[in-house]
């Protein structure tokens, strides 16, 4: 397990968010995995990652569906299904179904802070 920094503590285990266009993942192009921050499970594959616009990574896939768990959260007067790492129980961010409509029309939108990128030829 990766030791967190305040900030990430506040994101990954109090169900944070990190502002918006503030990850450097955004720009993230190269073939590889996206990894639980906390944990190094991997939940994501750069071939499944769009451009959604919202500001967050967003993916319209995860890599194995037994890797995240979704629950409801009920936050700030909105339902919403939260996005948990299955290994750690990390807050990752929300599943929302305005994904692209070609693909799953789902949009997995991740706080970039919770992830970590491997490159595919590391």
């Amino acid at each position: 397990m990766t030791e967190l920094d305040e900030i990430e503590k506040k994101v990954i285990e109090q169900c944070g968010t990190e502002p918006r266009f503030s990850s450097d993942l955004l720009d993230e192009k190269r073939d590889g995995k996206f990894k639980c921050k906390k944990c190094g499970q991997a939940l994501f594959s750069s071939d499944h990652k769009f451009e959604s616009g919202s500001g967050w990574p967003s993916f319209y896939e995860v890599l194995d569906a037994e890797n995240i768990e979704k629950k409801e959260d009920n936050s700030h007067g909105m339902t919403r299904t939260e996005i948990v790492c299955s290994n750690c129980d990390a807050h990752l961010g929300h599943l929302f179904e305005d994904g692209p409509e070609e693909e799953t029309g789902l949009r997995y939108c991740i706080n970039g802070i919770a992830l970590e990128f491997e490159a595919e030829n590391q």
